[in-house]
């Protein structure tokens, strides 16, 4: 659905894009992650045709953004960070507006704007003028017009930016739900947005993409979490640990009375919980809890932020 090669884009000395690339399947949720002013909106613009690269080239649909611009447009639904709308209108009028801008036949304008408004839950809001809307139903507005000609693929800026706990929710359930008539990607630099709506992160930072792949992936580690009941020297198992075949090192991460935990490092792919659990029982170690270690997004985040990881 997206191909994007080597995307350069630079603003005079500033280089917003240094050779970005990164491909999206038909029925993905991607999330473009990345600190603020990391590319990330530069991406956006030049997919949906309002930017031209310095370089590179990207394809929507088969289709190249640059020679067959309103090819590509007709297949994207956009919501930027600030959608554009107009609060003198109601949102019936909004919408009809965007339908007639979009070219949609006069005959099928009703049930496509209907269509889309059940889609976000405006039902109860369409004599409203746009203006008199919480900021939660105006996003809503931009998702109803984003989605209104059943766009192949939709494109989200930061679409949970300034809301509430409340309706932060109900965007991601939004997006949940239209994930399943679109290609959907999300441009955010909030971690948990990712977590809560998508199945991939694309990671991008000072212009390049430092990690792709899906969640699970990003989140796996050779590590273990190994916690045994006090019965025996901590120092002693942590050098039987440490030198047991595929671990790098092992540390002391906590101690009571009653138990200690350790944080065995992996040194290759390979899962050593096996291993580490025929270990105890050679042993005869008091196991409480042995598990595989899973990073959270942000610690996949603050690792790759800090230089400690490579793309992927």
């Amino acid at each position: 659905m997206i191909e994007v090669k080597n995307l350069k884009k630079s603003y005079n000395e500033v280089k917003a894009l240094s050779g970005v690339s990164f491909s999206v399947k038909p029925g993905e949720i991607i999330g473009l992650l990345g600190p603020n002013g990391a590319g990330k909106t530069t991406i956006m613009k030049i997919l949906t045709g309002f930017l031209h690269p310095t370089a590179g080239e990207a394809k929507i649909g088969g289709f190249d953004v640059l020679q067959d611009t309103a090819s590509v447009q007709a297949m994207i639904g956009y919501l930027p960070e600030n959608a554009p709308l107009y609060p003198e209108l109601t949102v019936q009028s909004h919408l009809k507006m965007m339908a007639d801008l979009r070219k949609i036949p006069q005959g099928e304008q009703i049930r496509k704007i209907s269509k889309a408004v059940h889609a976000v839950g405006l039902e109860n809001r369409l004599t409203r003028p746009v203006g008199t809307l919480s900021k939660g139903f105006r996003q809503r507005v931009g998702l109803a017009q984003a989605i209104l000609h059943d766009p192949r693929l939709l494109i989200l800026d930061e679409p949970t930016n300034g809301l509430d706990p409340t309706q932060i929710a109900e965007v991601r359930r939004l997006i949940g739900n239209l994930a399943h008539r679109s290609t959907v990607m999300v441009s955010t630099h909030i971690l948990s947005e990712v977590e809560a709506t998508c199945d991939r992160a694309i990671i991008i930072m000072n212009g390049r993409v430092k990690a792709d792949a899906k969640l699970s992936e990003l989140a796996a580690t050779s590590d273990a979490i190994l916690i045994l009941g006090n019965d025996h020297s901590p120092e002693k198992i942590q050098q039987i640990l440490t030198e047991q075949p595929g671990v790098e090192k092992t540390e002391i991460v906590h101690r009571s009375v009653t138990r200690t935990t350790y944080h065995i490092h992996g040194n290759s792919d390979q899962d050593i919980c096996p291993s580490i659990y025929q270990l105890a029982r050679h042993h005869d170690w008091p196991l409480c809890e042995l598990k595989k270690e899973i990073l959270t997004l942000e610690a996949v985040f603050n690792k790759l932020a800090s230089g400690n990881g490579g793309a992927q």
